[in-house]
């Protein structure tokens, strides 16, 4: 296996589709990862797994977990039988999503000025609705009371 190796798969001839993992990945996060990818682990074989149910179109699944993880980041082996559009460039070393360099060029631009403007706007402050002036007089009030009937 090459150095920097994530995942291994490949043929068996008891088992039929398997997968492992090298030292450099935890233990939970293969399984994890193997798993939802429909492999199961092997009983007495520890770090193998097979591809469950394998007649129902196992090369296609496996070639498929293979795109997965790559797509994940993961550097894969594979045979050329289960990856062979991959299988020469799996040799170069697989470039990072590149999520956090577009963050962080993101967060710079945020910070920095913008050139989009020479001068900031300038704002006027809003207008004021005018105050009436107080009356002089009192205003009077006329109500008219009922005679009869229940109060409010």
């Amino acid at each position: 296996m090459q150095p920097g190796t994530h995942f291994a798969f490949g043929t068996h001839p008891e088992y039929g589709f398997v997968a492992s993992s090298t030292a450099s990945l935890p233990a939970h996060l293969t399984h994890w990862y193997l798993e939802r990818e429909q492999f199961e682990p092997v009983p007495d074989e520890p770090g193998l797994y097979r591809l469950s149910e394998p007649e129902r179109d196992g090369a296609r699944r496996t070639r498929q977990a293979v795109l997965d993880l790559r797509s994940h980041g993961y550097t894969v082996q594979a045979d050329m039988g289960l990856a062979p559009q991959q299988s020469a460039a799996a040799a170069r070393p697989t470039r990072p999503n590149g999520l956090q360099e577009r963050r962080s060029r993101l967060a710079q631009a945020a910070a920095g000025r913008t050139t989009q403007r020479a001068t900031a706007p300038t704002t006027s402050p809003p207008s004021a609705r005018p105050i009436p002036p107080k009356p002089t007089y009192a205003p009077t009030v006329h109500l008219t009371a009922a005679g009869t009937g229940r109060s409010r």
